[in-house]
């Protein structure tokens, strides 16, 4: 049994050393999307001028808020309780299934939302290559929403085995906790992104 209580702690603390590996990289991009305020401050201004912010900031309410969601789900998990135990208006009767449903839909939409941002960028003119600020604009928001998109597909690995299980298993639970750990890390460093690049003029 010894063995099965440390194997938890172990891949938890493997996805958090990865997890900081992540933020290096993030850290790599602010660095040098912060050297073109300091090197360029007139494009900087300018390009920075055609960011929607009032949209981008209702979009980052919607991921940030399923942050929320998604540890009620883990709340549920580490009680056991696979499904809702009521209706599904009785919120707080859900399951991690419901939970982790809600934050699926809540990341899909933050997605969709950005996805919207960029065409509309790209009809004003403002594309990838067209110069350092917008490049790295792209790349920043760009690689933060592949990390989204992969926590997506982990929510449905997890979903997956919720249904193909007989049992919902400690190993389950484990499961449900380590994609928490990413996704709120998705988030915080959306939380960086979104005040770096919207807020600070």
């Amino acid at each position: 049994m010894h063995g099965h209580h440390d194997r938890p702690s172990m891949v938890s603390v493997g996805t958090i050393i990865w997890l900081a590996s992540e933020l290096m990289f993030f850290a790599a991009l602010f660095a040098a999307y912060f050297t073109v305020r300091a090197v360029s401050p007139e494009l900087w201004a300018e390009q920075s001028a055609k960011l929607d912010v009032p949209f981008s900031a209702v979009n980052t309410i919607i991921l940030v808020a399923s942050s929320v969601t998604c540890q009620m789900g883990v709340f549920a998990a580490e009680r056991g309780q696979v499904g809702r135990s009521g209706s599904l208006l009785q919120v707080g009767k859900w399951g991690l299934r419901e939970w982790f449903v809600l934050t699926y839909l809540m990341g899909a939409v933050f997605i969709a939302g950005q996805s919207f941002e960029y065409a509309n960028l790209v009809r004003e003119g403002f594309t990838l290559p067209d110069n350092a600020y917008s490049t790295l604009f792209f790349l920043a928001t760009g690689f933060h929403g592949l990390h989204v998109t992969g926590g997506l597909i982990a929510f449905l690995f997890v979903l997956g085995r919720t249904f193909m299980a007989r049992r919902f298993t400690h190993e389950q639970a484990v499961s449900a906790i380590v994609v928490s750990y990413y996704w709120h890390f998705v988030d915080v460093v959306w939380i960086i992104l979104f005040s770096a690049i919207y807020l600070i003029k």
